[in-house]
C-alpha cells in the first residue's frame, strides 16, 4: 500500500496545517475519551519537522519511507516497521524521506482539526 485507506482519511479528521510541525505534511487525528489522541500523517515530498515539545509522551511506528527522530543534536533514522518512544517534555524534531507515512500516539491533545482551527 502507498497510501492509508479512504476511511482513515475522512475530510473531517484532517489536521489543521498551522498545528503541523513539518510543512507539507498531510495528517488525520482520532480522539479518544481519555484526551489522548491517534494521529496518522503522510509526507509526500520528505522535510523537516521543526523541533519542539509537548506536554505528554508521544509513541510512533513508521509504516512507509524513513523518518529520522533527531534528540540532543543525534540523527536516529527510524525505519518501516520499528517504533519510537519520545517522554514528554522531550525537545525533539526529525527529518522525513518523500512517501514517508507514520502513526502517531499522543497521550495528550497534539492536533486540531481544520474545522476546529476555523472557530
Amino acid at each position: 500500500m502507498n497510501d492509508f485507506p479512504e476511511f482513515m482519511r475522512n475530510p473531517s479528521n484532517r489536521i489543521a496545517s498551522q498545528s503541523q510541525y513539518t510543512p507539507g505534511i498531510e495528517g488525520f487525528v482520532f480522539d479518544g475519551v481519555d484526551g489522548s489522541q491517534m494521529a496518522i500523517w503522510t509526507n509526500r515530498k520528505g522535510g523537516i519537522s521543526a523541533e519542539h515539545t509537548h506536554e505528554y509522551d508521544e509513541y510512533f511506528v513508521v509504516v512507509q519511507g524513513q523518518y529520522d527522530i533527531i534528540i540532543g543534536g543525534k540523527r536516529i533514522p527510524v525505519r518501516v516497521g520499528e517504533e519510537y518512544f519520545i517522554s514528554r517534555g522531550m525537545p525533539h524534531g526529525g527529518v522525513s524521506l518523500p512517501g514517508t507515512r507514520t502513526i502517531h500516539a499522543f497521550g495528550g491533545k497534539r492536533a486540531v482539526r481544520e474545522k476546529e482551527d476555523e472557530k
